[in-house]
This record gives structure tokens, sequence and C-alpha cells, in this order.
């Protein structure tokens, strides 16, 4: 694609036929359809300038004798269709019709022009991959609008999501199951009743239900950062007392080894803030500590909260000002 002029002499691609450059005669197109459909000079004006008024025009400059043009056109016409008239396709022979592709200053084919209110809005030239003709028509249409049953999907999940980082629980999980009933494989809404369980205390029913996900869902960030919380919740049910621990702690403040053990019990009872601070504070005391071991603690306890957790932006904040001063 083009930022300047898209339909002068300064097209790029790969994949382009000079014109002129190749013989043989000209045969039929064959491009047909409410969204298709072959032009002339003559019915350039009402197929081109007038309709894209209505929604962005295609136009593509193309030749029976350019073999990019054989590679280009089914690729172009099915992602056309696919966009579902967002945008409209017209092609234009040039061999046939050679007037406007001349006054465009177009040298070279395949071209496709996008044309907007009348007027040639951008523009690429060569046999393109099939991505590349999608990103173009999202550049010059805007991305697909969700159908209506989506569109209520998405309301319903981010309101899960809201009150699961409200610690809500029982209410977000009434929207995640809602959620689930409409589309069950929705792995947005597994991740999201999974984290419910593990707030409520129940991380082995969350195990058992993310058990079922295979191996590429297991890789989906908000599964990954539920399963991590489950890893840390199986931990800190072995790390003993948590009153026994934080009397060591007010007889030796740099028990350092029984803080890493209060902060893993700290972050799956939910105390995120106490969590944190206890590592930072051995950061401060002895970053050599086991071997670094309270910034990498922190460090997952990062990855199970997520990057825009107040918590994990908080305590990066200070992590960083430890670091670095």
């Amino acid at each position: 694609m083009n930022g300047g002029n898209p339909y002068g002499n300064s097209f790029g691609g790969y994949g382009s036929q000079t014109i002129g450059s190749a013989t043989g005669k000209p045969v039929a197109n064959g491009a047909a359809g409410a969204l298709i459909k072959d032009t002339t000079t003559a019915e350039f004006m009402t197929d081109v300038i007038q309709e894209s008024s209505t929604q962005p025009v295609l136009v593509d400059f193309w030749a029976p004798w350019c073999g990019p043009c054989k590679q280009l056109g089914p690729m172009i016409e099915r992602a056309v269709n696919e966009a579902g008239g967002r945008v409209k396709l017209v092609k234009m022979n040039i061999d046939d019709h050679p007037e406007v592709a001349g006054q465009m200053g177009i040298q070279s084919i395949p071209a496709v022009v996008a044309f907007v209110n009348g007027q040639p809005a951008d523009g690429f030239m060569g046999a393109v991959p099939e991505s590349q003709i999608k990103q173009f028509i999202e550049k010059v249409a805007g991305p697909a609008k969700q159908n209506p049953q989506e569109e209520q999907l998405d309301a319903i999940l981010e309101q899960g999501e809201t009150l699961l980082a409200e610690k809500d629980a029982a209410g977000a999980a009434n929207y995640f199951a809602a959620a689930m009933q409409a589309d069950p494989g929705n792995i947005r809404a597994v991740a999201g009743m999974a984290q419910c369980m593990v707030l409520a205390g129940q991380p082995e029913r969350a195990a058992d239900m993310l058990g079922e996900l295979g191996d590429e869902e297991r890789k989906n960030p908000k599964v990954a950062a539920v399963l991590k919380a489950i890893e840390q919740h199986q931990e800190a049910a072995k790390l003993g007392d948590p009153q026994a621990l934080e009397h060591e702690l007010s007889l030796n403040p740099d028990h350092h080894e029984a803080r890493i053990k209060l902060a893993k019990i700290d972050n799956v009872r939910g105390d995120r803030t106490s969590a944190s601070e206890h590592l930072l504070y051995i950061m401060k005391r002895d970053r050599e500590f086991g071997d670094d071991a309270a910034r990498k603690q922190l460090l997952e306890f990062f990855e199970a909260w997520g990057p825009t957790d107040p918590a994990t932006i908080a305590a990066r904040r200070k992590m960083s000002a430890i670091l670095f001063s």
C-alpha cells in the first residue's frame, strides 16, 4: 500500500506485469454478482464514482494475458465476498478499456485502487497475499461490525471480568456461566469461571476444569494466568501456619525465608499488596538472598495477577525504584 499517490507511477508491489509487455488476445473475465462486476469506460462514472458514495469501491485493473492478475482475481473476489457488503469490487479489463488506467497513470497490473466518495483513496499493486488484501479492505472500509449475539456475549464477559476484579467471585460466576451457556467453547468465559473458583478457594475445581483444555488453549494468556494462580495455591498449602510465620518475623524481620513463605500465603489469601510488600522488603535488605528469590517470586505474582492489575502496577513501580536506585 502506498501512503502517497496510490494510483500514480509510484505503485509498489511484487508479482506485477508491465502493461504492454505481453501478447495474446483478451478473453472474457466472467466476474459477476451483486458485490462484484465488470465495468467499462462509459460505465465507470456510475459503477465507481457514484457507487463509492455509498461504500468503498475497489477497482481491479487487469488484463487476460497478465499472470499475476489471474492469481489476484480469485483472492480479491473471495475477500470482497467475505467482507459482506462493506466494499464492492469493479473489474476493468485495460485491453478493452485502457482510457481510465491511462488517465490514472497506472503502468503495471494488477493494480487495485480504492475509491471513497468519488475519489481514489488508497491502492496496491501486484498479486499480494490474501491476508494483505483483507488488511487493505479493513483499512479502507473499517473493521467488520460484530453481530448482536457477539456484542451481547462481549458485554456479559466484560461484566463478569469487572466483578472478578472487584473480588466478587459469586457475582462474576453468574455472568461467566451465562457466557458458557451461550458459547460453551469460549476460552475467555472458561478462564473467567476458573478464576472465580480460585478466588472462592476452590483451586482443585479450577484445575479439573482447565485440565480438559487442549495444549493450545492452555497457552491462552488468561488460562495461563489461572494455571499459575492454581500452582501458587497448591504451593501455599504446604508452607505452614501463617501465624507462626508472622511470629517468626516479629522476632527477626530479616528472616527472609519465612517472609517469602508468608508472601506466598498472603497472595493466595487475596492480599496482593501485603504479598508484594514482603518481597520488596527483602529486595531492599538483601538483593542476593536465595539467588534473587524475592524478585523472581514477585515476577511470578505479576504473571498471575496480569499486567493491568493495580497491585502489579504499584509493585512494579516500587520494584523499578529499588532496582535502579
